[in-house]
């Protein structure tokens, strides 16, 4: 069943950033949908990944990233 998680990402300065963050975390496996904020300094996401694996591929992308 999906479910919708929420993690801090820090380093978002543009809708650029967002982009970034967004498709890595669209790359993961279970995710169906993912929207980053820079405002909030946060990502939703919706689906069946691990928090830990949205960390792991956001902080790859160059952000700070904690569930």
């Amino acid at each position: 069943m999906d479910m919708s998680q929420t993690i801090s990402v820090e380093g978002m300065t543009c809708e650029h950033c967002e982009q970034t963050v967004e498709e890595a975390l669209k790359e993961v496996d279970g995710v169906t949908s993912a929207t980053a904020d820079r405002d909030s300094e946060s990502a939703t996401v919706e689906g069946t990944a691990e928090s830990d694996d949205l960390v792991t591929v956001v902080e790859d992308a160059g952000y700070d990233a904690s569930t």
